[in-house]
């Protein structure tokens, strides 16, 4: 038996995950009368990471609301920037995430990454439990209800995703002060304290270190330095108000 009929319309940067005929105004939605909203929602493609304020006949309701027939819905974007309270901003990356990771972390931005597929269940759990926004391109996993938040990406070209999560997110970017190994704070380290990890050439063409106080894996301002660098002046010229200095 079919239940109540509703109308239903998505924001234009939600269109990419509905089916083509619903990209374009209103369009009929025949619930079963039992379900949420956001049950209505996530069924018709949206992640409800990706949903902002749910409107019905133009005031806000929680996603826990019963859509009745002949409701108007709205679906909004999320807010940016987009807060998220309760905890300090930390992320988790999936694997497909890894230089997006690195690149946040060269930022000062605590992003833990699983370099191994552990499964959705495990990811989620792990989000959870360490209460980190988990960041992924994978539609079903955002769909978890273990996850303690999360977003999803939306391209796949990682410049484009690093821009787009400091704009989402606004985090505070402290440079050079994270391992893009490991995640772990760095801590200035004297040549001496770390000759023997170097090669020779090194030791002899530098003289200004960084030590990870986790992994232990040694810094230095080498042949990548330039591309490293011009990544941090862009991010710090576009998002510069979020910077700790």
């Amino acid at each position: 038996m079919n239940g109540p009929e509703i109308l239903i319309s998505f924001a234009p940067g939600l269109r990419l995950f509905v089916s083509a005929e619903r990209r374009s105004g209103r369009t009929a939605v025949t619930t079963d009368g039992a379900s949420s909203l956001g049950h209505v929602v996530e069924s018709l493609g949206v992640p409800l990471t990706e949903a902002g304020r749910l409107l019905v006949d133009g005031r806000p309701v929680d996603a826990s609301h019963i859509p009745a027939a002949g409701e108007t819905v709205e679906v909004e974007g999320v807010e940016r920037p987009q807060p998220v309270p309760g905890a300090p901003l930390r992320f988790l990356l999936d694997v497909h995430l890894g230089t997006l990771a690195r690149r946040l972390r060269l930022l000062g931005v605590d992003a833990a990454y699983e370099s191994e597929d552990i499964g959705d269940p495990a990811l989620a759990a792990l989000s959870a439990k360490e209460r980190r926004v988990m960041l992924s391109r994978d539609r079903g996993l955002l769909r978890r209800r273990e996850l303690w938040a999360g977003a999803y990406v939306y391209s796949d070209r990682p410049e484009d995703q690093l821009r787009d999560v400091l704009e989402r997110f606004a985090p505070a970017l402290a440079p050079w002060t994270r391992c893009t190994a490991c995640n772990g704070r760095l801590t200035d380290a004297d040549k001496e304290s770390v000759r023997e990890r170097l090669e020779h050439g090194t030791q002899k063409t530098y003289d200004v270190f960084a030590r990870c106080t986790q992994c232990e894996r040694v810094y230095w301002r080498g042949a990548h330095h330039a591309r490293l660098e011009a990544i941090v002046t862009d991010a710090l010229r576009e998002f510069g108000g979020a910077a700790a200095r």
